[in-house]
């Protein structure tokens, strides 16, 4: 007789393969300006071609933070069913000359997974956990922890609080959310991500969570990060200083 199938294997049954997800934010070094300008507009193009050459199975979004978040300049957003794509990919990106010059100071990897609050109710871009990126004009980022007591709750208890959470998300449908869970992945329990155009709405959206119950529960929400969507080469000339 064949074992049982795992909780993690039963799941992807019913609802599909789950993508990993990666965040990867790299800052440019001041030194690298410092290279004669031959030498950078090298740097940039090769740059430029190593984004644009994935994994058949990875794909990747690109986003700039200049002006948003000093100790960062940009944002790959990767998906793939596969870790070694990240590396594959990753390997190759920074093995061109611009490679030395660039940092990585933050860096979060989770998997997708239907919310197991939700039972049988979903709205369609709302919190059924789907990572599929809709290519909104802007993206919020960030990790997230709940208090240990959180996970000492009956389960119906916790179903009953998030109620109220998903309710308020659906006053704002042109919010898209993105729960990468990363237990015993990465240091985070989830990294969060929100899509939309329209910053306001996302602004209105935290505002109005705080007061919630579930909000008494959340240990670690920072740091945020505010991406906008942008090109590869237009990410990679910001980060250059080329306005």
């Amino acid at each position: 007789m064949s074992p049982s199938p795992g909780a993690a294997q039963a799941r992807d049954e019913e609802e599909g393969p789950r993508d990993f997800i990666r965040y990867l934010f790299f800052r440019l070094r001041p030194e690298w300006r410092r290279r004669s300008a031959e030498e950078r507009r090298a740097d940039l193009d090769d740059l430029e071609r190593r984004i644009a050459s994935p994994p058949p199975d990875l794909s990747v979004r690109t986003y700039s933070l200049v002006g948003t978040k000093p100790e960062v300049h940009g944002l790959l957003w990767m998906l793939s069913p596969r870790l070694e794509s990240f590396q594959e990919y990753e390997a190759r990106l920074w093995g061109g000359g611009i490679g030395g010059y660039l940092d990585f100071p933050f860096a979060y990897l989770g998997m997708g997974r239907r919310s197991e609050y939700l039972g049988g109710h979903a709205h369609e871009g709302q919190e059924a956990g789907s990572l599929r990126p809709v290519d909104r004009k802007y993206l919020f980022v960030y990790p997230f922890v709940k208090k240990r007591e959180w996970y000492g709750l009956p389960f119906e208890e916790r179903r009953r609080i998030m109620g109220e959470h998903f309710r308020i998300g659906h006053r704002f449908p042109n919010i898209r959310i993105h729960t990468g869970y990363s237990f015993g992945l990465d240091d985070p329990e989830f990294i969060l991500a929100f899509e939309g155009d329209v910053p306001a709405e996302f602004l209105e959206l935290v505002e109005g969570l705080r007061p919630t119950e579930a909000s008494r529960y959340t240990a670690l929400e920072t740091p945020i990060f505010t991406c906008v969507a942008v090109p590869p080469r237009r990410m990679i000339d910001l980060a250059a200083g080329l306005p």
